[in-house]
């Protein structure tokens, strides 16, 4: 009787451990044949993507270097297939070739659109090519230009250096990504919206509108590295956790904007002005498009400058026989003039620089793509409908294939050149040499490609060639920082340094 009634019970659980057990080495006998993390069917690789949750950056470069074509395929319970690559010419293909097959999509819509609504990073199609044309006028406009360089010269003058100069008379410890935060967030709000929020003041005072837009961009960037897509949907519905908060956030952000511009619409003078909110109402967009537009101006111009001028430094700190080229270089080109945009296109030791630390501190660690229709991939990676299709600019920056065994040191001959016979140089002086968009794809490439990027290189320049001359950095710990893949890189708990009145011969 015990043994009978043992069989009836305990037996179907055993049959039914052997079946799943046999279909698991089934499976792995014969899985596609592809590189990535242990994959099991239903559950994925979620094992594997627990374990690296918090190194999610160090483990698919990991598995990227060791693929053949820099390419690899996540697949995660309760989500579709993340497709991986750190190769130039799939990225080519993704964001160039057959731009129209990979647009944003649903699912990264989905993510973002709390927060971006209908702004032009978060729409396809008629909506993009709208908004992009407009922002591509306004941003070659020669009074966009001028009112750039003016705000800048002014923040500088009465905030920043006064800043630095206090620290270096009294030796205080000054946290240079949180400057950097403050000053382009008032330069980007001075230029977008037309109001200073004087957040760089020598009280450092509390900006609860830019706190807001750092909260909503570490909410949302999390839900992007759950290991359970649903998870944060689901929190979201029953208004819980940080999904709670990022309400509340998101609300404040567009209650302010949305006041900043019935405000500026009553304002008699608006229409004269130049800053990039009066040019948009100008153009006729309803107000929730204009509060869109200018919340992704806001925190691409804002955050992306900020980290990748906090990397820059940081880089200058290690690397003092590159800093004194640049620092060289500098004082040639402006020998105590002002900065002037035609001057800093000219500055290729400076450019070659910013570009060196954004290969290896990229401001967006990656970017995702949907598929309209089934593709191939040309490294043969066969992309399904709806999968997620990822290039990943930080793997990039660290892939042997790409820039060779020293992939990892910081060296500025990858972008320099000695061409003696060049109409451009003088005796073989240094010239720019350009990298394909799809081997540093940090602006992007293609239809897409960044709008902002001479702005931005307008902007990082502006501040290196301004501080550099004048203040020599040393940070508190040498140590390499963790580098945090929010919305926009940051560095973990911020940039210490101590601060030195800079003369020549300390260069």
């Amino acid at each position: 009787m015990d043994f009978a009634y043992t069989l009836t019970t305990v037996g179907p659980v055993f049959f039914l451990l052997l079946l799943i057990f046999q279909t698991i080495c089934r499976y792995l006998h014969n899985k596609p044949q592809h590189y990535g993390p242990n994959t099991y069917p239903i559950i994925g690789c979620i094992f594997s993507f627990y374990n690296n949750r918090r190194r999610l950056l160090h483990w698919y470069t990991e598995l990227l270097a060791s693929s053949p074509s820099q390419t690899i395929i996540i697949q995660r319970l309760g989500a579709r297939r993340i497709i991986v690559t750190a190769n130039p010419i799939n990225v080519e293909h993704i964001i160039k070739t057959n731009f129209y097959n990979y647009p944003k999509g649903k699912a990264f819509t989905d993510i973002l659109g709390d927060l971006l609504g209908q702004g032009i990073f978060n729409v396809d199609g008629g909506q993009w090519h709208v908004q992009r044309k407009l922002i591509s006028h306004e941003f070659t406009a020669r009074a966009m230009r001028e009112l750039l360089v003016t705000t800048l010269e002014s923040e500088a003058k009465e905030r920043l250096f006064p800043i630095l100069e206090l620290a270096s008379k009294e030796s205080l410890v000054v946290d240079m990504q949180e400057v950097l935060k403050r000053f382009t967030f008032d330069i980007t709000c001075r230029i977008s919206l037309g109001k200073d929020p004087e957040s760089l003041a020598p009280t450092f005072p509390i900006s609860r509108l830019a706190n807001a837009f750092d909260a909503a961009s570490e909410i949302i960037a999390a839900r992007a590295s759950v290991p359970v897509s649903a998870a944060w949907k689901i929190k979201r519905a029953l208004d819980l956790g940080k999904e709670k908060q990022l309400k509340e956030e998101i609300k404040l952000i567009h209650e302010s904007i949305m006041e900043i511009i019935h405000n500026r619409k009553n304002e008699e003078e608006a229409m004269r002005k130049k800053d990039f909110l009066s040019r948009l109402i100008a153009s006729g967009f309803d107000d929730e498009a204009i509060r869109d537009m200018v919340i992704s101006f806001i925190i691409a111009a804002r955050d992306t400058t900020a980290s990748a001028l906090t990397w820059f430094f940081w880089c200058m700190s290690q690397n003092r026989g590159a800093e004194e080229e640049v620092f060289n270089e500098i004082n040639v080109m402006l020998k105590g003039g002002q900065f002037e945009i035609e001057t800093a296109k000219k500055m290729r030791v400076l450019h070659a620089a910013l570009c060196e630390t954004m290969r290896l501190y990229p401001p967006v660690s990656w970017d995702s793509k949907h598929p309209l229709h089934d593709d191939i991939l040309p490294d043969g990676i066969r992309v399904k409908r709806g999968d997620r299709v990822t290039y990943f600019p930080y793997g990039m920056g660290r892939m042997k294939s790409i820039w060779g065994k020293d992939c990892s040191e910081f060296k500025l001959e990858r972008w320099l050149s000695l061409e003696e016979n060049s109409v451009s140089s003088n005796n073989g002086s240094i010239i720019y040499s350009g990298v394909s968009p799809f081997k540093f794809p940090i602006f992007q490439g293609g239809p897409r490609t960044c709008l902002g990027k001479d702005m931005a290189f307008v902007q990082m320049k502006f501040v290196a060639s301004a501080v550099l001359p004048k203040f020599e950095l040393q940070p508190l710990d040498t140590r390499l920082p963790v580098f945090v893949p929010l919305l926009t890189s940051k560095m973990a708990n911020g940039f210490k340094v101590l601060v030195r009145k800079r003369y020549k011969e300390n260069i």
